[in-house]
């Protein structure tokens, strides 16, 4: 089987030769490897033969300008497409330091509002046109992402703070952000759509949890959030196509509301914040493909991973609806070696 013929199985809740195996390495865990081992120019995925995706995605940003305000050799500090002004740290894997956001409240949003455009050179076609091909002929699943909802407002545009407050004291503000975030993707998504292009997959993130909690009540989920998430969900399965939410943290007590969206696929099921992959996979199981809920924290230590894929795989695979991940990403933790025999267990704990 293939990547795309194996994750199709897995939505439509039917066994597959084994489970799918989707990760997101770290830059610094791809050096380590190939420090360690692994040859330079092949892909990570074709080395311990996981399964490969092609992802793309269409630009809904205000498009301000981006330009570095300061540099030196630890750090620069830079604005982004979004209005965001960062300080990116040039140590390997770090994380951005948020310091200003342009867009604050109703006047900063009607001037982004305005410069979110849709002009054809939002789509990628030169991607579309030259590697889709590929991408098919490899027998990729392929990924649409979509940019809406509250975690893009605050994470890349507004800031949590900021998005939290207005959350509570203009509402309206807020979901005229994802209402229109929303319509400006599927303008452009129906625009290639009509062009010809297809894909599998509907994929957006949108983090709306962090350790033991969510941002906001489900009351305000229901209320704000959801109705942007079903709209979504919507237009793929009118398109013929699954949709997959990613939202990183706790987001267990939001779970029966995004089940009522009609989403299809929800990841990373972070162990770490709270998620419990086994209880949702008997409660949701039939109806939700799970992929992640592997803890990230115990890859490194090659007991700890190798008992929890052989206490939870098992379970999560039955009647297929499983891919296998970790609960966020690969990070520089892990070694070669590590990775290697958890690929081994997996294709072995994970074959029907």
């Amino acid at each position: 089987m293939n990547s795309r013929e194996r994750i199709k199985r897995m939505y439509e809740h039917r066994d597959a030769d084994r489970v799918p195996i989707i990760d997101d390495p770290w830059q610094g865990t791809l050096r380590r490897w190939r420090n360690e081992g692994m040859p330079k120019d092949m892909p990570w995925e074709d080395y311990f033969g996981a399964d490969k995706i092609g992802t793309f995605q269409v630009d809904i940003t205000p498009r301000y300008e981006e330009k570095i305000l300061e540099e030196n050799d630890r750090f620069y500090i830079a604005t982004s497409k979004w209005g965001v002004t960062m300080k990116h740290f040039k140590q390997e894997d770090s994380t951005p330091e948020f310091l200003d956001f342009k867009v604050i409240d109703r006047d900063t949003w009607a001037d982004a509002k305005k410069r979110m455009t849709e002009e054809d050179d939002r789509i990628p076609w030169d991607l579309l046109k030259n590697t889709l091909p590929k991408w098919l002929s490899e027998g990729r699943w392929i990924k649409a992402v979509f940019w809406f909802g509250f975690d893009v407002t605050h994470s890349w545009m507004m800031g949590t703070e900021n998005t939290l407050i207005n959350m509570m004291d203009d509402p309206e503000l807020v979901m005229d952000i994802f209402d229109t975030y929303l319509n400006r993707n599927i303008t452009l998504y129906n625009r290639l759509w009509d062009a010809g292009y297809r894909f599998d997959e509907l994929f957006w993130y949108d983090d709306m949890g962090y350790k033991g909690t969510t941002f906001f009540s489900p009351k305000m989920y229901r209320e704000m959030v959801k109705p942007f998430h079903e709209r979504a969900v919507k237009w793929a399965h009118d398109h013929g196509i699954v949709a997959q939410l990613h939202s990183c943290g706790d987001i267990m007590t939001l779970l029966d509301d995004i089940m009522d969206t009609g989403v299809d696929a929800l990841n990373p099921l972070e162990v770490k914040a709270g998620m419990d992959a086994v209880a949702i996979k008997k409660k949701y199981g039939d109806r939700l493909v799970l992929r992640g809920g592997i803890n990230a924290v115990n890859w490194s230590d090659t007991d700890k991973i190798i008992a929890e894929i052989n206490e939870k795989v098992p379970i999560l695979k039955e009647n297929g609806g499983f891919i296998f991940s970790s609960d966020h990403s690969i990070p520089n933790s892990v070694s070669l070696e590590n990775m290697r025999a958890i690929m081994e267990e997996i294709k072995k704990v994970g074959k029907y």
